[in-house]
């Protein structure tokens, strides 16, 4: 009888680029495949150790002179709005949520390329054409579901959310939204209804992806409490912001072997870089 062993998943890194939160740094990322049998779970365990997904790759920050961007979750039960949030929770309650498998549909595409060109014009994705929008929505091993916000009274599409469904909570991917509603903060509202579907799920997180410490584009995560980051090997809650600064210092970074090193992975398989 034949046996067949587990493949170990690889890690490899990325050259270094410039970095698009803090100015005049560096980045650089460490990164694995989902692919082959028991994809589910090593999303979910390196979810769990500060990894985040993009199509069938999981990847997480391993900059050589700074370790500022750090995995941002919020512990659903810690979480208590402030008055801002209920607020903003109300101003966009008569949106209908819909919940569809990961199909990219010519609306959202409409939507996502509003929301760039008055949002992000200069940002990295700003280049996407619809096929490479398919990809990123259609392009998934596990599950994931498509989060969309429709406005009743005039048949829009308002908002649209990517979001993986993990053992213990959502991981939020990407997120988008009509820029002809300022006033509404729907970014804030879909976070905040996020967390609503996870409590109703009995699921004890939501990820929001990366909270960089000194960039003021990621400081509004900061904004929810209950909010933990990923350091020092552990979840550990953002109580006071300025207590993370120092880890933009040259020497936060642990070399790439030790990082690998210390990665858990599920079935007792153990990581190899290369």
């Amino acid at each position: 009888m034949r046996h067949t062993l587990p493949i170990a998943p690889q890690f490899y890194v990325t050259a270094p680029q410039p970095c698009p939160y803090l100015e005049g740094r560096m980045e650089r990322k460490l990164f694995t495949s989902l692919q082959g049998n028991g994809v589910e779970q090593l999303n979910s365990s390196l979810s769990q150790q500060g990894f985040r997904r993009s199509q069938n790759v999981l990847y997480r920050p391993s900059c050589s002179d700074c370790s500022a961007c750090m995995s941002a979750r919020i512990n659903v039960d810690a979480f208590k709005p402030t008055r801002s949030q209920r607020k903003t929770y109300n101003r966009s309650r008569y949106l209908e949520r819909r919940a569809t498998s990961p199909w990219a549909t010519e609306d959202q595409y409409a939507l996502f390329r509003e929301y760039l060109d008055q949002r992000h014009a200069d940002g990295g994705m700003a280049d996407m054409d619809v096929f490479e929008y398919a990809a990123m929505v259609e392009e998934t091993p596990i599950r994931t579901r498509v989060i969309e916000y429709m406005d009743p009274e005039r048949n829009a599409l308002t908002a649209v959310a990517l979001t993986d469904v993990l053992e213990d909570g959502l991981s939020m991917v990407y997120s988008f939204y009509t820029p002809d509603l300022p006033q509404n903060s729907l970014g804030t509202f879909m976070v905040l209804d996020h967390i609503e579907i996870a409590r109703e799920a009995g699921l004890p997180y939501v990820y929001l992806g990366y909270w960089v410490a000194g960039s003021q584009k990621m400081g509004y995560k900061a904004n929810f409490s209950g909010l933990e980051v990923y350091f020092g090997g552990q979840w550990t809650p953002l109580k006071d912001p300025a207590a993370f600064e120092a880890e933009d210092h040259p020497l936060s970074s642990a070399p790439i072997a030790e990082q690998v090193a210390n990665i858990h992975l599920p079935q007792g398989q153990h990581p190899s870089k290369r």
